[in-house]
């Protein structure tokens, strides 16, 4: 579960900040009330709560967790929750006002809710990260439900403690398998959610290649972060033959020009939880692997690891934003101005929840999809998502990014309208 982080210097903008301005810039675009706009962009409801959690030795550990219901115009919220020592207001506001957006681009049924909690939790043994899940669903539980609020696996966060959080809001509310999607195949998890984001990522750069006339058969790729998204989207591309030339994680990264044995990292990977050690190729630093001279770049870790410190070092021909908000607004505009091709995170890791809304629509129907259906069903919505962004983008003259924008807020102001205030 371990994940990216950088040393370079913390950028200065706010991540919600960044996701405002964008939306502000795209709204230009769109034929929206000014007090419509205010009232997409708004959050609907902020709750930080206070975890007590015992540890193993029999202290008391009091952490701080966070759950943002952005708008729910389009739906109920919908969104991940992250164990993270960085986790902060700002960093889930934003990450929910994404969600919000990411459901309208790809047009199913959400809106966007965000939650977190303050922690690393490679300091806390398997059952005090347990204890810590179901104090935090405790807390949070009057704000939560399958028709209100759905949680979802997120950076550090897994199967497992899914299964934690759906068992703890059963006991208060009986079997409730749809408050929480991601979850084990067995307690009504779907199949190919687990692999849906990384595998997503590789629909949209197979679209965005065949647009932009990139050879993906001679295409060399970078992946940062080797968790849950990069992972699946590497082993997704080396089943298609394409070469992989750099992987890494929270240990640094391996390059090897000739391309990666992808099975082999993955073995090793799951064999010792990092790629420490892994000799198929070079050693190098996470920020040498984002600067490296490649045809494709997949930020797949944590946010904000391009910025203006680095931006103009960015070597790659196409971006693929794997993680959310890996790209600050100001190093967006830099790579803007150099042709570089930036396919957004709203839609270039929205697999994730597209495969969450399929597993709970199963749970609601009881009834239960197999995997060829669900890959197919996820393929058709990311290529139909994608296409229709690239219209808009090529008929405003805008970004990828803007045009994704555009679409959400259309969809979003009319479903408000529709509703009524």
């Amino acid at each position: 579960m371990s994940e990216i982080t950088t040393t370079s210097a913390h950028p200065t903008q706010s991540a919600f900040d960044i996701v405002m301005k964008n939306f502000d810039h795209a709204a230009r675009y769109v034929d929206i009330d000014p007090g419509y706009a205010e009232l997409i962009k708004s959050v609907d409801r902020e709750v930080r709560v206070e975890i007590p959690t015992r540890l193993d030795n029999g202290d008391l550990r009091v952490l701080i967790g966070y759950r943002l219901q952005h708008n729910n115009a389009r739906g109920a919220y919908k969104g991940g929750i992250r164990y993270h020592q960085d986790v902060d207001l700002d960093e889930v506001r934003a990450l929910a006002a994404l969600m919000t957006l990411k459901t309208a681009v790809v047009g199913i049924p959400y809106g966007g809710g965000k939650g977190g909690v303050t922690v690393d939790p490679g300091t806390l043994s398997p059952t005090e990260l347990e204890r810590m899940s179901r104090m935090f669903i405790d807390k949070i539980d009057p704000i939560i439900g399958p028709q209100e609020d759905i949680l979802a696996p997120d950076v550090n966060t897994n199967a497992q403690v899914m299964a934690w959080m759906m068992d703890e809001y059963s006991r208060r509310h009986g079997h409730s398998p749809g408050i929480v999607t991601g979850k084990p195949i067995e307690l009504g998890g779907s199949q190919g959610r687990e692999e849906a984001t990384g595998r997503g990522a590789v629909i949209v750069l197979r679209e965005a290649a065949n647009i932009y006339e990139l050879d993906l058969n001679n295409a060399s790729i970078a992946i940062q972060g080797f968790g849950n998204v990069g992972s699946y989207a590497a082993w997704t591309l080396d089943k298609l033959g394409v070469k992989i030339i750099a992987i890494s994680d929270i240990s640094g990264a391996v390059v090897n020009s000739d391309g990666l044995n992808i099975p082999e990292a993955i073995r090793y990977v799951k064999k010792h939880r990092s790629l420490k050690g892994f000799d198929g190729g070079d050693r190098i630093s996470n920020e040498e692997l984002l600067e490296m001279d490649c045809d494709v770049l997949i930020p797949a870790a944590l946010g904000r690891v391009i910025n203006i410190n680095n931006a103009e070092d960015i070597k790659a021909k196409m971006i693929i934003e794997g993680a959310n908000e890996p790209i600050t607004g100001k190093a967006d505009v830099i790579l803007n101005d150099k042709g570089v091709i930036v396919v957004p995170d709203i839609v270039a890791n929205a697999g994730g929840v597209t495969a969450s809304y399929f597993e709970w629509v199963q749970n609601l129907q009881q009834f239960h999809w197999e995997l060829e259906e669900v890959r197919h069903k996820l393929e058709h919505i990311l290529i139909t998502s994608f296409q229709h962004i690239y219209a808009l983008a090529e008929e405003h003259e805008v970004s990828l990014r803007l045009a994704a924008y555009i679409l959400a807020i259309e969809r979003l102001e009319k479903a408000t309208r529709l509703r009524g205030v």
